[in-house]
């Protein structure tokens, strides 16, 4: 993502969805062959009840102050969920000139820690705002490395090979994850972390590119994903992403159906790693010794 994309974010936003709608959608009538996808500006703005040449500025960014009644009206003409309006009035919103202060790592609580150690059966990580993974227990790495500390989930769902492999709906997941980061980005789409990730993954990734261009928000905290991994075979474990408000940060679970192959596979899973990690020392098996701790 170029450093000036946020120059002109509004504007970005609704030509992506203009052109995602399609005139039978939005109930406008045909008009024989159309040189372009999706709606004409004209259309939206008579839709929305705007001037043509004003929906043109707010398009161009030569007017950058809707009103939130003009926003919600746009909004409804280009059919966009609860979510996507209040993403639209986010990016439109008039944007500070105060100096940010800069970004302080990000850290997880030692309760939040413990938590998540304290369930067995139960993979759990981490994340932050940009998706870095910040903490994990010890079954959420066994079910992949790329859930460790240090890692992206982002970066790793498009770049790294293994993914495509264990996630049997890569497909679906990819398509979720790129909307889900929009979501909790919100309108800070200038800082320089997330620059950098998208920058990363524009160059080195198609499928991602395409994803990004639609500029769709989605925050789907709950699901069913079907793994198969390379030791424990096939499962299926439905996911929880629980927001931990005080630090802006997502607790992410996996579970299996009491019961189902896939608790037993889970269990053959939690096994496998515990008997690999018996006899180790604190620092072999990725935790660090005492007076030894990363920064």
């Amino acid at each position: 993502m170029p450093a000036t994309e946020d120059a002109n974010a509004l504007g970005r936003y609704l030509r992506a969805r203009r052109e995602l709608i399609s005139p039978d959608e939005a109930g406008v009538p045909s008009q024989g062959k159309r040189r372009v996808p999706g709606l004409r500006r004209e259309e939206v703005a008579f839709l929305a009840g705007i001037s043509s040449d004003y929906y043109n500025r707010l398009e161009q960014g030569r007017d950058k102050n809707p009103s939130a009644q003009v926003l919600r009206s746009i909004a409804r003409a280009l059919r966009l969920d609860e979510e996507a309006t209040a993403y639209l009035s986010q990016i439109a919103a008039p944007k500070s000139h105060l100096r940010k202060r800069p970004r302080r790592p990000e850290k997880v609580s030692d309760g939040i820690r413990t938590l998540i150690d304290s369930w067995p059966l139960t993979p759990a990580y981490v994340h932050g705002k940009y998706m870095d993974i910040l903490a994990a227990n010890d079954l959420a790495i066994a079910l992949s490395p790329f859930h460790a500390p240090g890692h992206n989930g982002i970066l790793a769902a498009f770049l790294e090979p293994e993914m495509r492999e264990l996630y049997q709906d890569w497909d679906e997941m990819t398509a979720r994850v790129v909307p889900y980061l929009r979501s909790i980005v919100g309108a800070d789409i200038h800082d320089p972390r997330l620059i950098e990730i998208v920058g990363e993954l524009s160059l080195n990734s198609e499928r991602f590119r395409a994803l990004w261009a639609r500029q769709d928000v989605k925050r789907k905290t709950t699901g069913i994903t079907p793994f198969h991994h390379p030791q424990a075979g096939p499962l299926e474990l439905r996911y929880e992403k629980l927001l931990i408000p005080s630090a802006g940060q997502t607790l992410v679970t996996y579970h299996a159906q009491p019961g189902s192959a896939s608790e037993e596979r889970l269990r053959l899973l939690a096994s496998m790693h515990a008997s690999g990690r018996a006899g180790r020392s604190p620092a072999a098996a990725g935790h660090p010794a005492p007076g030894n701790t990363p920064p």
